[in-house]
């Protein structure tokens, strides 16, 4: 579907499947990032005909990082209790 690693200028440019790939995402999780600006410099393609695609520079992933999962629903962390103050 794309050019493996397209070039825009100078910048090498990643499909999100590939952005993925390197930082060990999803490739859903990313477009969702793409949506938030968590990567700034992306660009939309948007052609006449045919489907919307993002290309990501790949400095845009130099220090990015996954976040930590969150915990998970209805366990509570250590040393917090629920409820009133005592």
């Amino acid at each position: 579907m794309f050019a493996p690693m397209a070039k825009k200028g100078s910048k090498k440019m990643l499909s999100v499947k590939e952005a993925a790939d390197r930082i060990g995402a999803a490739a859903s999780s990313v477009r969702y990032w793409l949506t938030k600006g968590r990567f700034p410099n992306a660009e939309l393609i948007e052609p006449d005909y045919g489907v919307s695609y993002w290309l990501i520079p790949e400095s845009d992933l130099k220090g990015f990082e996954l976040g930590k999962p969150g915990p998970k629903p209805g366990t509570r962390q250590k040393g917090k209790q629920k409820g009133r103050a005592k």
